[in-house]
């Protein structure tokens, strides 16, 4: 029996991420897809958040958790894999950093660009779902895109600040979230900057298939997507 089970939806980043890191971890999982099935009641009485992906293990306080950045900081700290997520406070600190300014800065410009080409819902009180015409939205869409490349350049410039990684030789959770994210500029054709583009290649190299089998659901999709297929 898996040590532990993580629900998921393949066509995600935030689920990639997670799907990415227990392979690279070489951590024991079983993995459920739950397209079409959240938010009954079985599902919400484990996960009344309604989100993915979704870690069930004995060793949690109550038995669940959700949220990509959260799992991964627990099983690296749980299975002691410090090349993923080091002890130093220094060096974790950066890390942690990283994550936070992914998700409170730059995803929500991702999700605002790709999420209506995607077909996901919008966050609630956003342009996106509001009554707002089709000409506002999509200026919306496009100023979320644009503004992509200041966050971009942070990273740059002080996360990466010359190394190849966040972690520095090894891609850390760090790296794992922000490239998974990166995946969804695809669906809108977003030109990333060169050393983007090579930072992505670099992660995918290094992890190899750990990376490029879960990516492959989210390419697939991204790809029926813009085809119509």
């Amino acid at each position: 029996m898996a040590a532990n089970t993580i629900s998921i939806l393949k066509p995600s980043v935030n689920n990639l991420s997670v799907r990415i890191f227990v392979r690279a971890a070489g951590l024991e999982f079983e993995e459920v897809d739950v397209w079409g099935k959240k938010s009954t009641p079985e599902f919400l009485g484990k996960d009344p958040a309604d989100l993915t992906p979704l870690l069930e293990e004995d060793g949690l306080a109550k038995g669940s958790l959700w949220e990509s950045c959260a799992i991964m900081q627990y099983l690296c700290n749980k299975h002691g894999l410090e090349q993923f997520y080091p002890t130093d406070p220094g060096q974790r600190a950066m890390i942690d950093s990283a994550m936070f300014y992914l998700i409170g800065t730059l995803y929500p410009l991702v999700a605002r660009a790709t999420y209506p080409v995607l077909g996901f819902p919008q966050y609630a009180g956003e342009v996106g779902c509001s009554d707002a015409g089709p000409e506002l939205k999509a200026k919306a869409q496009l100023d979320a895109a644009a503004a992509i490349e200041g966050p971009l350049e942070a990273y740059r410039t002080f996360f990466l600040d010359g190394k190849q990684f966040i972690g520095g030789e090894t891609p850390s959770i760090a790296d794992i979230r922000l490239a998974a994210t990166l995946e969804f500029l695809n669906a809108i054709d977003y030109e990333l900057p060169s050393w983007a583009s090579d930072y992505m290649a670099a992660i995918e190299n290094a992890l190899g298939d750990a990376y490029s089998e879960p990516a492959g659901d989210v390419r697939g999709y991204v790809g029926s997507v813009k085809t119509g297929v």
